[in-house]
C-alpha cells in the first residue's frame, strides 16, 4: 500500500513542502530515498522503537519511503513524525484518509515524546500557502506556528497523541492566539532607559539622530565613559516594530533555534552584541547547511560590537557588503540562500590600546605612532559606512552625584524618532524598498537632499580640509537630512548641515594626532 504524507523543509527564511511516500510490501528491508542526510537515515531506530513504545507494531515487512522532490537535501531529525505516521499508514494500522491536507513534523525520542523544531513559523505559513488546512507539530512549537491565522495548528506531547487523534479517538483543540494583542502587550517591555544616564547630552543628540534615520554610529571613549550603556539603550527609541517586520524578524530568530521556549513571536527590535572572538562565519552566516550569523539575527535591530579593533580584520571587511546592500547571500553548490540584514550598526572603541588619548584627567600612556596603528585596525572603507562618530567623554564625579536622574525618558525620544520616521515614510511612499535616510541612494540625495549654494560651499570647505570620500559626502547628506526632519525643517539648513558635519570625528586628519 502506498501512503503520502507531508513535511517541510526550510530554506534561509523559507519553506518548501516535502512529501513524505511510504510503501509496504513484500520482504523484510527499510529502504529510504529522496536526498536525505544521516540524521533522517538514522531515523529508523527512533521510530521502530518510538512506534513499538506506544503500543503499535512496527510492519515485518519491506518498507521503501521516497522524500519528494528527490533533488532537495533533506536534514535534520524533524522527518521523525511524518515518517512514523506514514509508515502506520501504509500498514494501515491509522486511516490515510486522515493525512488528508494535513501537514505533520515532529523529531522523536524514544518513548515516542515530541522534541522542538526549527522554523515552525516558515513551515506554517507556507503550509498555509498551500491549501494545508491542518498543521501537527510538537505543543512547545504551537504558538509560534499559530501566528499564522486560517490555518488549524494541532499541539501534540507524544506519537501516542498524534496516533490517536488521527484515529478519531481523542480530540486536540487547535491553538489560537491574538496576534494583535500579543503584539501590543509586550511593546512596552522595557526594563532600561535613557533616562538612567547621567550627563551624555550629546551622545544622547547623537542616538536620536541614529535612530531617526536608521544610521550606523560609532562610539570613542575612554573605558568606563559609558558606551555600552548608551548602546543597550538605543533600541528603547527606535521606532516600534512593525507586524509585518515583527514576522520576518521571528522567522529569522525561528529558523536559528534562537525563539525561546512557547514565545509566539519577537516584538521588540534585537539588540545582537557578539564577542570579539567571534568568526566571519559566525557573524554574517554559512556553515554546510546555512544558518542565519548575528547580522541577520540583528535584523531590524541593532548590531552592537564592543570594542571594535579587537575583532579580527577579516570579521569587519565581511560587513561591508551588508551594510550596502542590506542582505547576505550564502553560495553552496547546490544551492543559494538569502538571509536578510537591514540593521543598525553600533560600535564603540578605545581611542588608543590604553585607552586615555584624548582624555581630560588621565594622560596616555601608549608610545608614539600607538593611537594610529590602534585605528588602522578598523579599515577605512568601513569607517567611510559609519554615518555618525561620536566622541565620549567620561561624566566628572561631582556631575554624577549632583545631576539628578533625567526626565527626558526613552518614550520622549521615540516620539520624535516616530514623528521624523512619518516624514521618511511619506517622502518615499512611491519607493517601496525605502524606510528611512540611511536607506538613500545617490539618486534620491539628489532629489530631497538639496543643499542651498551656501550649504554647498560649507560641504565643499570640510570635505577639502577633511579630506573626506565621496561616501562620506553622501552620509553627511544623509545625517543633515535627518536632523532637518527632527526639526519638522522641508529644507536643509546650515545648522543641520554643520551639525551633521562635526559627527565625521575619525576623519579628521589630526584627531589620533
Amino acid at each position: 500500500m502506498l501512503v503520502q504524507t507531508y513535511g517541510s523543509a526550510i530554506f534561509g527564511i523559507s519553506a518548501t513542502t516535502v512529501t513524505v511516500e511510504v510503501r509496504i510490501e513484500k520482504g523484510i528491508y527499510f529502504m529510504m530515498v529522496g536526498l536525505p542526510d544521516s540524521a533522517v537515515k538514522e531515523s529508523q531506530q527512533r521510530i521502530k522503537t518510538a512506534i513499538e513504545e506506544t503500543g503499535m507494531n512496527w510492519p515485518g515487512k519491506g518498507i521503501i519511503i521516497n522524500l519528494a522532490p528527490a533533488d532537495i537535501r533533506k536534514e535534520g531529525a524533524v522527518y521523525d513524525l511524518p515518517l512514523a505516521i506514514g509508515i502506520l499508514a501504509a500498514s494501515e494500522q491509522i486511516p490515510a484518509s486522515a493525512l488528508e491536507k494535513t501537514m505533520i513534523m515532529g523529531e522523536l525520542s524514544l518513548d515516542g515524546t515530541l522534541r522542538p523544531i526549527k522554523g515552525a513559523l516558515p513551515i506554517a505559513i507556507q503550509a498555509k500557502k498551500e491549501g494545508f488546512e491542518r498543521l501537527i507539530l510538537p505543543e512547545i512549537n504551537a504558538q509560534e506556528a499559530a501566528m499564522v491565522n486560517e490555518l488549524k495548528i494541532i499541539p501534540a506531547h507524544n506519537l501516542g497523541q498524534v496516533i490517536e487523534y488521527l484515529k478519531g479517538k481523542e480530540e486536540i483543540s487547535p491553538v489560537a492566539i491574538d496576534t494583535e494583542a500579543i503584539f501590543k502587550e509586550q511593546l512596552t517591555n522595557a526594563s532600561i532607559d535613557f533616562s538612567d544616564v547621567k550627563g551624555q547630552e550629546n551622545i544622547k543628540r547623537a542616538f536620536e539622530i541614529s535612530a531617526a534615520g536608521g544610521h550606523n554610529v560609532i562610539l570613542i571613549g575612554p573605558p568606563g565613559a559609558g558606551k555600552t550603556m548608551l548602546a543597550k539603550r538605543l533600541p528603547t527609541i527606535l521606532p516600534p516594530l512593525t507586524i509585518p517586520e515583527s514576522l520576518e524578524t521571528t522567522k529569522i530568530h525561528s529558523v536559528a533555534g534562537r525563539l525561546r521556549s512557547n514565545t509566539s513571536l519577537v516584538t521588540s527590535r534585537p539588540f545582537r552584541a557578539p564577542h570579539h572572538t567571534i568568526s566571519d562565519v559566525a557573524l554574517v552566516g554559512g556553515g554546510g547547511w546555512p544558518q542565519p550569523g548575528e547580522i541577520s539575527l540583528a535584523h531590524n535591530g541593532v548590531l552592537f560590537l564592543d570594542e571594535l579593533p579587537e575583532f579580527k580584520r577579516t570579521v569587519l571587511e565581511v560587513l561591508r557588503q551588508p551594510l550596502e546592500d542590506r542582505v547576505v547571500t550564502i553560495s553552496r553548490a547546490r544551492f543559494t540562500v538569502d538571509y536578510p540584514s537591514s540593521f543598525m550598526l553600533v560600535a564603540s572603541m578605545n581611542p588608543c590600546p590604553c585607552g586615555y588619548h584624548n582624555h581630560p584627567f588621565k594622560s596616555c600612556q601608549c608610545e608614539n605612532g600607538a593611537v594610529q596603528r590602534y585605528l588602522n585596525k578598523v579599515s577605512g572603507p568601513l569607517l567611510d559606512r559609519i554615518d555618525l562618530h561620536v566622541e565620549v567623554t567620561p561624566v566628572d564625579y561631582d556631575e554624577l552625584l549632583s545631576t539628578p536622574r533625567s526626565k527626558v525618558t526613552s518614550h520622549d525620544i521615540r516620539k520624535r524618532v516616530v514623528a521624523a520616521r512619518e516624514i521618511q515614510l511619506q517622502r518615499f511612499e512611491s519607493h517601496k524598498e525605502l524606510h528611512c535616510n540611511a536607506q538613500m541612494g545617490s539618486n534620491e540625495l539628489r532629489t530631497y537632499a538639496q543643499l542651498t549654494s551656501e550649504g554647498n560651499e560649507t560641504l565643499k570647505t570640510a570635505m577639502r580640509k577633511m579630506n573626506l570620500s565621496a561616501r562620506a559626502h553622501d552620509r553627511i547628506l544623509k545625517v543633515a537630512r535627518t536632523i532637518a526632519d527632527l526639526d519638522q525643517s522641508e529644507n536643509i539648513e546650515i545648522k543641520h548641515l554643520g551639525e551633521a558635519i562635526q559627527y565625521r570625528t575619525l576623519d579628521r586628519s589630526s584627531w589620533a594626532g
